[in-house]
């Protein structure tokens, strides 16, 4: 008797493309490493869903979590192939995202986790690290504002005042545009205070100094 073949059909767009791109920039071993999850945590590690999740970001264009399950469960098996894990769909969960982003909160952890991604991009890709550039710009926020969390109302620079204000302190590569270190802050911050911590993990991290 004939052995029946299983085929299976998943269009696999740019997501092979991304995962291995992530996976040689050592983000699944630098998330594990770096932010290691509670002890009674189980199936797919951290570093691997972390990246998943955000192969899922970058290919939707769609960064919120209610999504990513879904998301998954479509390519299980192309998920599974290219990162060779088992991954399920309930590896892929908003609970689990939830975690990743409560753990990320920690100033502490996440400059160590930041420090380490750019001394490995760095030395893989053998990139220029002569000069860097700083930069806080604000930006509206379709969000609910609140004076004592993160979107603020107040001065739009973007002549929005109706909708809160969230502001990003960001050091790229220059003239890459490669970040190296990014704050997300009340929008009622002013840049002043954020420039200087900024470059100090950007000097700590690439391992030079007086070239910002």
């Amino acid at each position: 008797m004939k052995e029946v073949s299983t085929i299976i059909t998943e269009r696999v767009d740019d997501i092979p493309l991304l995962r291995e791109q992530m996976q040689r920039m050592g983000l699944p071993t630098l998330f594990d490493t770096h932010v290691p999850p509670h002890g009674n945590w189980t199936g797919l590690s951290l570093g691997w869903g972390s990246t998943i999740w955000l192969s899922s970001i970058v290919s939707r264009g769609d960064h919120r979590m209610v999504h990513g399950e879904p998301w998954a469960a479509k390519w299980l098996w192309m998920l599974g192939a290219t990162t060779g894990q088992a991954v399920t769909r309930i590896d892929c969960t908003d609970d689990r995202r939830a975690i990743v982003l409560r753990r990320l909160r920690d100033d502490e952890r996440w400059g160590a986790f930041e420090a380490a991604l750019n001394q490995h991009t760095v030395r893989v890709y053998d990139l220029s690290t002569e000069r860097g550039h700083v930069d806080s710009p604000s930006a509206s926020a379709y969000a609910t504002g609140s004076d004592a969390g993160l979107c603020p109302f107040g001065h739009s620079k973007d002549e929005r005042p109706a909708l809160p204000q969230v502001n990003v302190m960001q050091a790229v590569l220059d003239p890459l545009g490669m970040p190296l270190a990014t704050d997300v802050v009340s929008g009622k911050r002013a840049d002043d205070p954020l420039s200087m911590p900024c470059m100090e993990r950007v000097q700590t991290s690439v391992g030079r100094r007086g070239r910002l």
